[in-house]
């Protein structure tokens, strides 16, 4: 493997043509402090001064270890690829070919060509050289350090240039160089050497009025700026041109290379603040890169890329920002149109009028343009076949506005930027998509403070979050948001994040008054192109409150069936509206979906309410099947749903393992389902939600959803004023209590459970509580009135028709008397429990009983019985995603090992449940465990 290292433009490593990750930006900011001074030693003081200067974190050594660590392995990993990190006595060398740096092969191609004796020799070194500049070096790095190195490695390229610049006009070449003259002159307009070749570029050409023009311009620029005249070469060289001095003549040997028509260079002025994106454009160069030469695609085809995402992504920018990055690769010219697809205020560019703007800028012989379109298009790639040319089709509407626009000729390069997917391009003609998604959060803070400037972000570096948090990576909002303020340089960023955080008025807050940049205007663009029902689709979108949504749920959502409604979701994500992050599940952009709430609220009628009825009636129904299957028929206090409204098609979940993964997916926007449930008034499905949630919270250790939706539950149950379901909210809300160790509270709130309870007449209610009040009180400590209220409960249950509570309460009987060491009592119970579990549950609910028995054995110096019962609990705990109980269960089982003269099998163990502990956030157990295993 050979590796490849980039600082001219974004820093990058690739390997064998691939990009290799090599971390954030920070990380890659040693990697570029190693580069250039590749193969030789840097040390420490010096890289903490390239990295942060001033700003140095409170460890920076220890930081920067690992960052050199994390390189160091990112190179091992792909073997070395040529390049090591070696730490010697002095500090840290970067051992690498040097050829394989393109700053330091920049610089000795350029050497080469200074030395070179043969003039079309260094011309070709030059270009090689010059080809290696990708965009300003050391890109989204503001240390001094850099700063400084940029600047020199600027100047090394312009003299390079000029160089280079002299040879070819030498050789007569001087058509080739007069764009690029022209557009270096402006950048560079205090440049007299630049001047004076641009000056005699002009005159060759045959543009002797031009030329004196810009010497003049040029000596004004001067006086006015620098008070000076223009040096002796330049003054010479515009004494000769109004002499006509014959000495200016091309050189005889090679004929003079004239421009009479300019050669088509249309490209928009490139973005001025530009970050990231660094992976989509090597994608765009990698396209290019991988055609064969100047024979196109594969198979001789035109190469075709397509960037497409949602209104105010960053196509523009990142196209026009590649173009012009690559624009020495198109010699023969650049087309850009603007096909206005998604205009806010026009409509889109006709495609007729495209072609016959692509014939003027080419040329075309006005009287030679046939009046038939398609023959006018025929014409078109007739004059670009063969040409190196760049063709960048920009914000077009579909498939069908751009075929016409593309050549026939391989030698063309097209690039595309588009709101819709485009999706036919790349079975038709083989186009490369290019989705953009939204920015990171150190691109949105760099453009932020491209924007602003490092001090005024600094200063407000709460304000600053804040910002970057509502326009949720958008560039074209965190442009708006500076652009804001830096209309009001005085005033803090704090107001104006304070406008921000009301999601009401956000949309507002991110318009400046003018169409191109105004979210609303972008977003109602993509709206307005989209057929009617998916309009309709993406406006009821907007109503769901969770963090993403499902085709079936979607499909409850607008009453369609689930094929129509995927077929309308697949229109949403072609138009770069919705994303579909994992199969079957779509997300919207946070501000596109403020758009889609805002037009659903403007719609009249009871469309939007009876929109939202359906989506809790799906979540409500399908949590209740899913639960059913993991809890059976026994969950306490069945909480006899009504029907589901028409239009809401629930799901069925075919076993346990289907239900499980249903909850995983849907957990967020169950949550967030109830919230609405409870805002709206729907206070039946708030604590029908939480009911069907018991068993999945509790057995992934869900414990602050848990007391969540249980706190929400009880507000819903008191406003509506039913006393079954308001004892059930007290019950569950104090066991959630019970679970964060307020046991004051879950007491208080379990004997108002079991008032209402009693006040009611509801046994199987009552056996419920008093099984939990038992639990509570042996958490409490009091093991003696546990053990009443689990006899107490033991005794309701036995008056039920329901061997499964039964058994449970056995368990739970069986479990006390041991905690009291009365094992024989003990060991009868859960014997009990495991009999009826076999001949009335199913295999899981043995688990609890046989972990009781294995703690019974262990405690009576059974131990290899005890191994047993708890390894079967383990088992079947773990094949129903049971995490808390499992991770009892293990503790108990290394106590058990370690008894047994295991210390390996009994350290295991610890390990495993240490782990889950803390991923349950259950300190005291974990620090049991810990303690155990330093022991």
């Amino acid at each position: 493997m050979t590796a490849q290292f980039t600082v001219l433009g974004d820093i990058a490593v690739r390997v064998d043509g691939r990009p290799l990750g090599i971390g954030h930006m920070r990380q890659r900011c040693v990697l570029a402090a190693l580069l250039v001074d590749a193969n030789r030693t840097v040390s420490v003081d010096q890289l903490a001064d390239r990295v942060w200067a001033d700003r140095l974190p409170q460890r920076f050594r220890s930081t920067l270890y690992s960052y050199l660590s994390r390189l160091r392995q990112a190179l091992i990993l792909v073997g070395g690829a040529g390049a090591r990190i070696e730490k010697g006595p002095g500090g840290y060398q970067l051992t690498v070919d040097a050829s394989a740096v393109d700053l330091h092969r920049f610089r000795h191609l350029v050497a080469q060509a200074r030395t070179a004796e043969d003039g079309e020799r260094a011309v070709a070194l030059f270009e090689e050289a010059l080809d290696l500049w990708r965009a300003e070096p050391f890109a989204t790095l503001d240390t001094p350090w850099f700063s400084a190195l940029r600047e020199t490695l600027v100047r090394e390229r312009l003299a390079a240039e000029l160089d280079r610049n002299d040879l070819m006009l030498r050789q007569g070449r001087h058509g080739e160089l007069l764009a690029e003259l022209t557009a270096r002159a402006e950048a560079h307009p205090m440049d007299e050497r630049l001047a004076g070749q641009l000056v005699l570029g002009l005159y060759r050409s045959g543009r002797a009025a031009d030329a004196l023009g810009h010497y003049r311009r040029t000596r004004e620029r001067l006086a006015g700026e620098l008070g000076v005249d223009p040096g002796a070469p330049l003054r010479e060289l515009h004494q000769r041109i109004l002499t006509a001095d014959p000495s200016l003549d091309p050189p005889h040997s090679l004929p003079a290379v004239t421009s009479p028509l300019p050669v088509p260079r249309q490209l928009p002025a490139p973005p001025g603040m530009f970050t990231g994106r660094a992976k989509e454009l090597d994608q765009l160069t990698e396209a290019l890169d991988g055609s064969a030469g100047a024979g196109g695609g594969p198979g001789g085809t035109v190469v075709i890329s397509a960037i497409g995402g949602i209104g105010g992504i960053g196509k523009t920018w990142l196209a026009l920002r590649w173009a012009h990055e690559n624009a020495h690769r198109f010699p023969d010219g650049q087309l850009y149109v603007n096909l206005r697809g998604f205009d806010p205020a026009e409509q889109p560019m006709p495609t007729a009028i495209v072609v016959r703007a692509f014939l003027d800028a080419l040329h075309a012989d006005p009287d030679s343009i046939p009046a038939d379109p398609d023959a006018q298009t025929a014409l078109y790639r007739s004059l670009v076949a063969g040409r190196r040319m760049l063709i960048l089709l920009d914000d077009a509407r579909d498939a069908d506005q751009v075929r016409p626009l593309l050549p026939g000729s391989p030698s063309c390069t097209v690039l595309i930027t588009s709101r819709s997917r485009l999706a036919a391009l790349v079975a038709t003609h083989g186009a490369q998509l290019v989705a953009l998604d939204v920015l990171g959060r150190d691109e949105a803070h760099h453009l932020l403070v491209s924007h602003l400037g490092v001090p005024r972000v600094a200063a407000e570096p709460e304000a600053a979050t804040v910002l970057m948090d509502h326009c949720a990576g958008l560039p074209l909002a965190l442009g708006i948001v500076a652009a804001r303020a830096a209309t009001h340089p005085d005033f803090p960023l704090a107001v104006l994040a304070a406008e921000l955080n009301q999601a009401a008025d956000r949309l507002d807050a991110l318009d400046i008054g003018d169409l191109t940049a105004s979210l609303r205007a972008a977003f109602a663009a993509s709206h307005r192109a989209l057929t009617s029902p998916a309009g309709t689709m993406f406006v009821l979108l907007g109503l769901a409150p969770g963090p993403d949504i499902s085709f079936a749920a979607a499909a409850s959502l607008a009453a369609l069936p689930p094929a129509r409604a995927r077929a309308l979701l697949t229109e949403l994500e072609s138009a770069h509206l919705v994303r579909q992050d994992s199969p079957g599940r779509y997300r919207m952009h946070d501000l596109v979906r403020l758009y889609a709430a805002e037009l659903a609220h403007q719609q009249p009628g009871q469309g939007s309410e009876a929109a939202l009825t359906r989506l809790v009636d799906f979540y409500v129904h399908t949590a209740y099947a899913a639960n059913r299957l993991l809890d059976g028929p026994n969950t306490p206090f069945d909480a006899r749903l009504q029907s589901p409204v028409p239009g809401c098609s629930p799901l069925i979940p075919a076993d346990a393992a289907a239900a499980l993964r249903w909850f995983d997916e849907e957990h967020a926007c169950l949550l967030t389902v109830q919230s609405l449930a409870l805002a709206t008034g729907r206070h039946p499905q708030v604590w029908q939600l939480a009911w069907s949630l018991i068993s999945y919270q509790q057995g992934g250790y869900h414990l602050r959803e848990y007391l969540t939706v249980w706190r929400a539950a009880l507000t819903a149950t008191e406003r509506q004023g039913d006393p079954t379901p308001r004892a059930l909210a007290h019950w569950r809300y104090g066991h959630a209590r019970s679970l964060t160790g307020d046991y004051g509270e879950a007491l208080d709130q379990l004997g108002l459970a079991l008032t209402l309870a009693e006040r009611t007449d509801d046994t199987a209610g009552q056996a419920h509580i008093c099984r939990t009040l038992g639990r509570v009180w042996e958490q409490y400590g009091d093991d003696e009135r546990a053990l009443e209220y689990a006899l107490r409960a033991l005794a309701l249950y036995l008056q039920l028709d329901n061997p499964v509570w039964q058994a449970n309460q056995l368990n739970a009987v069986g479990w006390m008397h041991a905690q009291l060491g009365r094992y024989p009592q003990a060991r009868t119970h859960c014997d009990r429990a495991l009999r009826l579990y076999s001949e009335h549950g199913r295999p899981a609910d043995a688990a609890s009983a046989l972990d009781s028995l294995g703690y019974i054995a262990h405690h009576t110096g059974q131990h290899a019985q005890a191994l047993e019962y708890y390894q079967q609990a383990l088992a079947l705990f773990r094949e129903h995603a049971d995490s808390s109980n499992e991770a009892d269960t293990l503790a108990n089982l290394a106590e058990t090992h370690h008894a047994m003269g295991h210390p390996a099998l009994a350290r295991e163990a610890w390990q495993q449940a240490l782990t889950l502990y803390r991923v349950q956030n259950r300190t005291a157990q974990a620090e049991q465990v810990l303690a155990r295993l330093r022991a």
